[in-house]
């Protein structure tokens, strides 16, 4: 009962207007309503600052969320990994400026939905629960200034095996040996000058004028993405390969596989699944181009016929004119290698 008034405007310090949904939204620490003890925590805090070296030996700063306890100043943020069925608590604590975490695709309470602008932005530390619903590829991101913050590189995976683990998409879905996980972005380093809230309220601060001019495979850079592993898909002959690719690139991403591939699930809904007899999984032979708009998942099974390297490359499409960004150079490719 002590959390049912919190946003009435005397528990929180600040009189609810039309703006506390607009530019004046609530910043606070609220006590997680209807607190439940957790199967798995997570502690993450918001960090800004991190210089990543680029091919063009520049570099270009990111922000991300890392493991409050022992940093890894590693980017994309770290994955968070759950059963289905569990309750997860994720703390996260804001030092510098406002934040919050969103879930995405994970269908919690409003008041933990880390959408600011209609419950609050975390101005310290607060905790989001939630109970994983459903096996699948999900992310999670700052929704404050989201076209900005996203863009800066605060999000990060966010999986949901089924009960009994790692090694199936979904329960009684198709098994992998062999998991990969492609979040594809592009950067744009005059984004890099902007303010937390910049456009936020309504000001003309360019965030309609996006030019990318680095392009990322899970970290790597291209052209590095050829040779790095956080890019390169390793397996041994007759494994099967789960490949869960997110589109976190503010262009049309057009993939092209070296070998087939059969999408089993999209945005964290398994295909052909109990619950959903009217899907199936569908084949996307190989050379055959497919497509993904921004914050689209694709799971991937793929069963290369035999020990080889296999193509995979990603095209970054203006989402007007669907030219490659950059004047052409907006590519990057890297390989599945089987031995």
């Amino acid at each position: 009962m002590a959390d049912d008034n919190i946003f009435d405007g005397t528990a929180i310090g600040q009189e609810v207007t039309f703006e506390t949904f607009g530019c004046d939204v609530f910043h606070a620490n609220p006590p997680t309503p209807d607190r439940l003890t957790p199967n798995v925590t997570f502690d993450l805090g918001a960090r800004l600052g991190l210089d990543l070296p680029t091919p063009d030996f520049r570099s270009i700063e990111v922000w991300r969320f890392d493991h409050e306890q022992a940093r890894t100043n590693a980017w994309p943020s770290p994955t968070l990994r759950m059963r289905q069925g569990q309750i997860v608590h994720t703390r996260m604590k804001a030092r510098t400026n406002t934040h919050t975490i969103h879930h995405h695709g994970i269908e919690p309470t409003p008041f933990n939905d880390g959408v600011g602008h209609t419950s609050f932005e975390v101005s310290g530390e607060y905790t989001y629960q939630f109970q994983a619903g459903e096996a699948g590829t999900y992310f999670y991101h700052c929704h404050k200034n989201t076209t900005l913050h996203f863009e800066m590189g605060m999000y990060g995976f966010l999986i949901v095996d089924p009960p009994q683990g790692p090694g199936a998409v979904f329960e009684g879905g198709p098994r992998y040996d062999v998991e990969k996980l492609w979040a594809v972005d592009d950067l744009d380093p005059a984004w890099r000058e902007l303010g937390h809230d910049a456009g936020l309220c309504g000001d003309d601060a360019g965030l309609n004028l996006f030019n990318p001019k680095y392009f990322a495979i899970s970290g790597a850079f291209a052209p590095n993405t050829l040779t790095d592993p956080r890019a390169v898909v390793r397996a041994r002959a007759g494994q099967r390969i789960l490949i869960r690719l997110l589109n976190a690139s503010y262009s049309i991403l057009r993939t092209t596989l070296g070998v087939d591939a059969t999408v089993v699930s999209i945005d964290g809904r398994g295909l052909g699944r109990a619950g959903s007899p009217w899907s199936r999984p569908f084949v996307i032979p190989a050379n055959q181009p497919f497509e993904l708009t921004t914050a689209q998942r694709y799971d991937l099974i793929l069963t290369p016929p035999g020990p080889g390297t296999y193509s995979a490359r990603f095209d970054f499409l203006h989402w007007i004119t669907r030219a490659i960004q950059d004047q052409g150079r907006g590519i990057a490719a890297t390989r599945i290698i089987v031995t």
